[in-house]
């Protein structure tokens, strides 16, 4: 049987894994990208192992600078491309440096080394051997005797290590299985230290690098022999679940012990090695000693959170304490909104005109209701009222010079260009407000002050707790703000719940608008809305109605419903720019990815083989698409949200196409946009989209499947948040058993302790972090091996203990006497500071 088992191996294997290689002169750089180590090469194949037979081959791989003429040797594995044919993919590189003495002096008088000729570099190497390379990397003195001009042997030194140093890094990366946008991102971190930094500390890169996870570092770990016990391994899958932790669930802290117990478990399964579990608990004090987390009673954040929410406590405080323009006396006020409503042929009822007077007479106020309710009037009567008080004109034309004093923003862009529809003023997002990329760190990134009088923010509920921080940080005291949304949508994809927690203050200056003012006698959208936001259906809800209908159906039903009711809807006159499918999750048969397809086949279907399509991530593009941005682009004006239409598809062997390679041009609202193949993960198509996507928007014509399939995703604001995108028509597809667990769920209130900040600021407490109090037991082993410490009772470690104080100067710590006002002036008077007689 053994010798059976062994005549079915190749006859020449011995047991090894044999390592396919290419080795060849680059003869063209194909591409080259600009914002990763990623190219394209085209190389004349002199020496290889795979089955090929041609001169030239294709490689692909993440590379430092290539030199074209030079030689290389790529390891990695053959792929066949469907457009492009066969290719070799290189998992890692090396640069064939000569090493005979031929190659050695045509190297040096090379292109890469200006000024230094052919009989320069042979005395070189005559004198320096073969090794010159080498020898003049590790000692450039050895260079002296040699008599190069200065300039010459700079050039020469300076090429030599970065060609050598950026070479030998990138290898590295490579050889750590890191892709070429990850690469470029640690060594724009760490340049030329990037290796080291990794020996020595691979978990460093879980707090430096956006997009390595612990999991990632700990691969890298294993393979450098750190130990499962070490205490960097301890502390990076600490921060990495409390991350996690307040990413899934937008809290902006955690307990102890769920973080504990949940960390053990991520540690024991990397590597299933038992852990100590009072070690771990140990680095979680050593994290707050390292002011990289924050302890609070038994609560623990993330610094960055902790001290943000502290932060919008703090100026939102400055804000609400600013002096109000003297001038707005009530008479004069009554005035204007009069003036404000006779211009708008409107007439403001006493609610109405109550939020217009409370509103523009405070320095900060925020204002809130449903559908229907005069939000977006009361918007528009506050922009009209600031410029009457202010004698302000609305007149852009008479800015061209100098700052518009009204600022309107919201989160996101498409939020923004209603804002400036219903205003007929200029709108854009906080980010774009700020000039952020939407790619920052943290809170501490610096933003622009802004400029002008007011400023006005819609869609509040979506806006999270870093990105308001930033925003405060940037209002100057002398602006009013008023903030603007609806308590009951969606609260924001990230950490916290700003809005809802801003509006449990009674600190600050509010008012919520109930009267439902648009609505007429046929409209069944918006008492639909209101009842789901107080937790029932009405009666009439599986009645169909002029604007509404309920279609019972399973969750294999709806993709087959939708199709019909698309295609009777576009028969109609309906484009694919009124019609929205809003469904709460991407898989399933009733989920995102599949209505997306079965809606592109309807509104833009492929009319030939011979029609351009681009097929990426399991999904084809073609010119008409309806597709949607999935990050900020503030470079390209196109922010997380925005949705165009593909106007231009060029393939690679189009003649005209001088880039050679594959891209899609897609016009958005304000401007149009390429995108190659590196950046098609930033799209997705339209037809269909999450409602956390849509809000901000809304649509002529919603379509909203809801079955049990979804039941994690059952909640009463995720429906609410649905109903109220629709403007003329909502379909209803699913059975009503999980629209009435909707209503009846209602969303758990985040961990977050926004409000409590805003009351110790405003009642002059002062923040007080400190050390995290441990559990009273530790977190209970995975694995049966744990040590016998893990039924030992941890000690409480007292936050009073180890208290301090942040790094900063702020007035709630100078005033509760914190910190000294005069911190680093011992010694000195005022008169130190008058010019002395001479």
């Amino acid at each position: 049987m053994a010798t059976e088992q062994s005549n079915l191996l190749p006859p020449d294997f011995d047991g090894q894994t044999t390592t396919h290689f290419i080795v060849g002169k680059v003869a063209a750089v194909f591409f080259s990208s600009a914002d990763s180590f990623y190219k394209v090469l085209l190389v004349k194949v002199s020496e290889q192992n795979i089955d090929w037979s041609e001169d030239e081959i294709v490689v692909t791989g993440s590379f430092a600078d290539i030199q074209e003429e030079a030689t290389y040797r790529f390891t990695g594995k053959t792929v066949r491309h469907p457009k492009y044919g066969t290719q070799f993919q290189a998992d890692n590189y090396q640069n064939e440096t000569p090493t005979t003495r031929s190659g050695l002096i045509a190297y040096l008088s090379g292109d890469d080394f200006p000024g230094l000729g052919k009989r320069t570099a042979k005395r070189i190497v005559e004198t320096l051997g073969e090794d010159a390379i080498d020898k003049i990397i590790a000692d450039p003195k050895i260079l002296k005797p040699i008599g190069l001009r200065a300039s010459v042997e700079q050039t020469l030194i300076d090429t030599l290590r970065v060609n050598n140093g950026l070479e030998q890094t990138i290898i590295g990366l490579n050889a750590f299985g890191f892709g070429s946008r990850l690469a470029a991102s640690i060594y724009a971190r760490y340049q030329g230290d990037t290796l080291d930094v990794i020996h020595e500390n691979p978990y460093k890169l879980v707090e430096d690098i956006k997009g390595v996870g612990f999991k990632k570092a700990d691969q890298i770990a294993a393979q450098l022999n750190v130990d499962p016990q070490a205490d960097s391994r301890l502390r990076a899958a600490l921060l990495t679940q409390i991350n996690e932790t307040c990413a899934q669930n937008g809290d902006t802290y955690t307990t102890a012990q769920p973080l504990l117990d949940a960390t053990l478990k991520l540690l024991e399964t990397a590597r299933n090695v038992a852990i100590d579990p009072q070690k771990l608990a140990d680095q979680l004090v050593t994290l707050a000693h390292e002011n990289k987390i924050v302890g609070d009673e038994n609560r623990i954040y993330l610094r960055s959170l902790y001290e943000a929410e502290w932060g919008i406590a703090e100026h939102l405080k400055r804000l609400h304490e600013a002096d109000n323009d003297g001038n707005l006396t009530e008479k004069n006020v009554d005035r204007a909104i009069e003036h404000v409503a006779k211009a708008s042929n409107l007439t403001y009822d006493d609610s109405q005109t109550q939020a217009l007077k409370s509103a523009i007479t405070s320095h900060l106020f925020l204002l809130t209701g449903g559908p229907g309710t005069g939000k977006t009037t009361i918007i528009r009567g506050l922009v009209a009222l600031f410029a009457e008080l202010h004698d302000v004109s609305l007149d852009l034309n008479q800015y061209k010079d100098k700052t518009f004093p009204i600022l309107l923003a919201a989160p996101t862009g498409r939020a923004a260009k209603r804002m400036a529809e219903t205003t007929g003023l200029p709108a854009s997002t906080i980010h774009r407000l700020l000039g952020l990329t939407g790619r920052e760190d943290g809170p501490e990134t610096p933003t622009k002050d802004l400029e002008g009088g007011i400023l006005i923010i819609d869609e509040m509920s979506m806006v999270d707790t870093s990105l308001f921080e930033m925003l405060l940080q940037a209002v100057p005291s002398h602006m009013q703000v008023i903030l603007v949304g609806d308590k009951d949508q969606l609260p924001s994809v990230g950490a916290g719940q700003v809005f809802h927690d801003l509006l449990q203050s009674p600190s600050l200056p509010q008012i919520e608008l109930t009267t439902i003012y648009r609505q007429d006698d046929s409209s069944s959208i918006i008492p639909l809305a209101h009842a789901i936001k107080d937790g029932r259906l009405p009666d009439d809800f599986a009645v169909n109605q002029k604007d509404r209908s309920f279609i019972a159906c399973s969750a294999y039903q709806v993709n087959h419903l939708v199709e019909q009711i698309v295609g009777k809807a576009k028969s109609k006159g309906f484009s694919a720019d009124q019609v929205q499918i809003l469904a709460p999750m991407y898989r399933g048969a009733a989920g995102i990815d599949k209505l997306n397809t079965t809606v592109q086949n309807i509104f833009n279907p492929r009319k030939s083989a011979r029609q351009k399509q681009l097929s990426f991530n399991g999904q084809d593009f073609r010119v008409g698409d309806k597709v949607l941005h999935l990050v900020n682009s503030p470079e390209d004006n196109v922010f997380n949200g925005d949705i165009g239409k593909i106007v231009g598809i060029d393939l690679a062997n189009d003649p005209h196409n001088k880039e050679k390679k594959d891209q899609m041009t897609i016009a958005f609202e304000q401007n149009e946009v390429t995108y190659q193949r590196s950046d098609w993960n930033r799209i997705t198509l339209a037809y269909s989209m999450s409602i956390h996507k849509a809000q901000g928007s809304q649509f002529k014509m919603v379509i909203l499947p809801m079955v049990t399939q979804f039941s994690r995703m059952l909640q009463r604001n995720l429906l609410y948040t649905a109903v109220t995108r629709a403007e003329q028509m909502l379909i209803l597809l699913g059975d009503v058993e999980a629209f009435e667990r909707s209503v009846t769920n209602e969303s758990v209130n985040r961990l977050t302790t926004l409000t409590k900040r805003l009351q110790q600021v405003f009642d002059d407490e002062t923040a007080t972090p400190g050390v995290p109090t441990q559990p009273t037991t530790a977190p209970t082993p995975t694995s049966e091996t744990a040590p016998a410490t893990a039924e030992t009772p941890v000690a409480p470690v007292s936050a009073a203990t180890a208290q301090s104080v942040p790094d900063y100067l702020t007035p709630a710590l100078a005033q509760g006497g914190q910190v000294d006002p005069m911190i680093g002036m011992d010694g000195v008077s005022p008169y130190d500071f008058m010019p002395q007689a001479t």
